[in-house]
């Protein structure tokens, strides 16, 4: 599977039709307000990525994401306990699965999901973190160990830091932080999205 190399995290469904309307074709929809808004958010932030052909990776709430007919569910080691992984399986729910070290790599190894992320790569505020930021050499030890299956980079990514992160082994990079808190929000979803447009060969 070839996934987009911009991979933007994001908290409401109002973000995710701000991004996937300049362009961005995979999205995250991260929502962690009130849970009587979960159907909602997914359902707006489904009919969103529909109209500008985009896919939609909901994060946890894999209960509605399976009713709406999402894309993606993508799981956190935590989600991975609770969660009833054959009948996301049988949906044809692709599963993307957070990791941080060989045991959890391992794990989700055995689930064949159709992208494993490592992070943070560099610190991050975006939330208080148990694990220690991963770095450029881990990711491309994990390039190595899961061969073909996407590699997504998270954890304080900017445009600046793409070339050393694409080159360690990342095939996409996961943005939250970055976008979010920006002064200009559509300005640095062009320029994330300049900057991760595949290189082309020269003629």
């Amino acid at each position: 599977m070839i996934l987009p190399r911009f991979y933007p995290v994001l908290p409401d469904a109002d973000w995710v039709g701000r991004v996937v309307a300049q362009g961005a074709r995979l999205v995250q929809l991260r929502f962690k307000g009130n849970a009587a808004d979960i159907p909602h958010q997914i359902a707006a932030a489904q009919a969103a990525c529909q109209r500008h052909a985009a896919q939609l990776v909901v994060n946890d709430h894999w209960r509605a994401a399976l009713l709406a007919g999402a894309d993606f569910i993508h799981l956190g080691q935590e989600d991975l306990d609770s969660a009833d992984l054959p009948a996301i399986a049988r949906a044809g729910l692709r599963l993307g699965i957070s990791t941080h070290d060989h045991a959890e790599l391992d794990r989700a190894l055995a689930l064949h999901p159709a992208y494993i992320a490592l992070g943070p790569i560099y610190p991050t505020t975006l939330k208080q973190m148990k694990w220690q930021p991963q770095g450029l050499k881990k990711l491309a030890l994990w390039k190595t160990r899961i061969a073909a299956i996407p590699l997504v980079a998270i954890g304080g990514l900017t445009p600046e830091r793409l070339p050393a992160v694409f080159a360690a082994g990342a095939d996409v990079a996961a943005v939250v932080t970055d976008l979010v808190t920006a002064t200009d929000p559509d300005a640095r979803i062009r320029l994330w999205l300049q900057t991760t447009q595949p290189e082309r060969p020269t003629p």
